[in-house]
């Protein structure tokens, strides 16, 4: 349980530098008018106004990273070790994009609700954490140290492979 907890975690961090890179390239192609990190960041910290704070960056870099680590690690957790397939991961990239654009965010007033909310940046929104989701499928399956069992097709003939002597072939002499 705990080595899918840890391995939960790294992979939601690991999907999350992913989808940080999205973020930033969808920042700097004006689809956000400010990363969903960032704002939160700035709605936390003391005093008011549109000029950036000291703190804010590393506050909203950790607060993403956190949020992204513990989604995984509930994932990881769920997945109990087995492998998890790729339509899983983008479903719950999905979930967790619910739970915070038409959840979370709305309710504290981060965001306007999403029928209220640009379509760009929701649909950026979207694409980002259904990219998170596959990619934290796909590092929870890398980092996975159990396989899957052998399949009762495969075993017989396997085990047939490894008990047959290997004789090396004799070499024709010249």
């Amino acid at each position: 349980m705990m080595r899918n907890l840890v391995n939960g975690a790294v992979g939601g961090a690991l999907a999350t530098a992913v989808y940080s890179a999205m973020l930033m390239a969808a920042d700097r192609a004006g689809l956000l008018e400010e990363p969903p990190p960032r704002r939160f960041a700035r709605m936390t910290l003391p005093g008011r106004g549109s000029r950036p704070r000291p703190g804010e960056s590393v506050l909203s870099t950790i607060a993403h990273y956190a949020f992204g680590s513990s989604c995984g690690t509930v994932l990881g957790l769920l997945s109990a070790g087995q492998r998890v397939p790729v339509p899983i991961g983008t479903a719950y990239g999905l979930l967790v994009w619910h739970f915070g654009c038409r959840g979370l965010a709305p309710s504290i007033g981060a965001y306007a609700p999403l029928p209220k909310d640009r379509p760009g940046r929701q649909a950026t929104l979207l694409a980002g954490h259904l990219l998170w989701g596959t990619a934290l499928v796909l590092a929870l399956n890398r980092l996975r140290t159990e396989r899957a069992p052998l399949t009762t097709e495969l075993a017989p003939r396997l085990r047939e492979e490894v008990r047959r002597p290997t004789v090396p072939e004799p070499v024709p002499a010249l």
